[in-house]
C-alpha cells in the first residue's frame, strides 16, 4: 500500500465469499466518493446475479423506441401521427447528446445507429470509452 507492492492472488478454486477493498485517499471527502461508487458498483453486480438481465446503454433503448413508435406512427393519421412521431424523434437526443458529448460526430452516430438497428442489431449503442457504436 502506498510504495508497498500489492500482491492478487487469482485461481483458487473453492475460496470463500468474502473479500476485502482497502481504499486510500488524500482526504476523506474522495474517501467517502470511493466508498460510495464501490457500493453503487457492488449493488450493480448483485443485481445482475440475483436478476439475470441487463438493459443496454449507450442510448440503444432510446433508439430502438424511437424506431418502433415511428413505425406504428405510420400506421396512424392526423395528430396522432405527428405527436407520436414528434415523441420520436425527441427520444433521438439522448443517444445524439451522448455522441456530442463523447466528443463523436451525433448525425453520423445516430444515423448509424438508426440503420443498425433497422437491421436488427436492437442491442447497439454508444461505447462512449470506445468512441464507437458496439
Amino acid at each position: 500500500v502506498g510504495d508497498d507492492r500489492i500482491v492478487k492472488v487469482t485461481g483458487i478454486k473453492n475460496m470463500g465469499r468474502t473479500n476485502t477493498v482497502l481504499v486510500r485517499g488524500s482526504n476523506q471527502l474522495v474517501l467517502d466518493e470511493a466508498e460510495r461508487s464501490l457500493h453503487d458498483a457492488l449493488c450493480v453486480v448483485r443485481c445482475l446475479v440475483n436478476k439475470r438481465f441487463l438493459i443496454a446503454g449507450g442510448g440503444a433503448p432510446e433508439i430502438e423506441m424511437s424506431r418502433q413508435l415511428g413505425l406504428w406512427a405510420k400506421t396512424l393519421q392526423g395528430m396522432e401521427s405527428y405527436c407520436i412521431r414528434a415523441f420520436a424523434e425527441a427520444l433521438e437526443v439522448i443517444p445524439y447528446t451522448l455522441a456530442e458529448n463523447a466528443g463523436l460526430n451525433p448525425i453520423a452516430i445516430v444515423t448509424e445507429l438508426r440503420n443498425r438497428h433497422a437491421n436488427g442489431e436492437i442491442n447497439t449503442g454508444i461505447n462512449v470509452r470506445k468512441g464507437q457504436i458496439t
